[in-house]
């Protein structure tokens, strides 16, 4: 089975002809149950592979292409080898139609379009402020973050420690946000593969780059967090 260095190798390719395409969105790749999917913004990266419902890993990080095809990144984290996070690896690739081909070491992958990042909610997200005892408390910046990919269809979020390379979880799936109702469907979960399948819904506000969230977590306690678009 691939590994999730190749599958890094692989997104690394195909953002770097973002110039030529239009490679932003949601990707999809699948071997027998195993699926993998990769979502891109327009500085930001994901891979996930998991299979059934069993969580297998996850990294990501920011991109920029360059003019000869090839991008780079930062990687910010990798839920398998923590020793990769700050290292900048490149690929290269063939992207036609709703198709993306890799070529890494003579092994080819093909992924499939899933949506093309047609969202105002498409980007990076950081939460910036959460409710306690009535109060919302101002979550101060740093290198441990808890961050949410968006694109067009699919969400990721990721506890992280960008310093240290700590990985403490992740969960994503598919996502709707409709007149102040923002739904998640989840798909897979780092943490406990028994909320695979769960809906969640919230209450959301957009004002500028300020989310207002809130609801039930996964667990059924009450939120409201604030996130700010990075």
């Amino acid at each position: 089975m691939k590994t999730l260095t190749t599958f890094s190798l692989l997104l690394l390719t195909l953002l770097g002809v973002k110039a030529q395409s239009p490679v932003i969105g949601a990707w999809k790749s699948s071997a027998g149950t195993t699926t993998s999917v990769l979502l891109i913004t327009d500085d930001y990266f994901t891979v996930t592979v998991y299979d059934g419902n069993t969580f297998k890993s996850t990294l990501g990080g920011t991109w920029e292409g360059t003019s000869e095809g090839v991008a780079t990144t930062t990687i910010e984290f990798n839920s398998l080898d923590k020793s990769k996070v700050g290292t900048h690896p490149e690929a290269t690739a063939d992207f036609t139609g709703d198709q993306l081909t890799s070529s890494i070491d003579g092994e080819k992958t093909t992924w499939t379009r899933i949506d093309d990042g047609n969202s105002p909610m498409l980007g990076v997200w950081q939460i910036t402020a959460r409710e306690a005892n009535g109060k919302m408390n101002e979550m101060k910046r740093g290198a441990r973050k808890t961050i949410k990919i968006l694109t067009g269809t699919r969400f990721q979020w990721v506890a992280i420690n960008t310093e240290t390379g700590e990985f403490f979880g992740t969960g994503g799936g598919t996502y709707t946000f409709e007149n102040g109702t923002y739904t998640e469907k989840i798909e897979f979960f780092s943490r406990d593969s028994s909320r695979v399948g769960a809906s969640l819904t919230f209450k959301g506000v957009v004002n500028g780059n300020k989310w207002d969230h809130s609801g039930n977590s996964s667990k059924g306690d009450p939120i409201h967090e604030e996130w700010t678009r990075q």
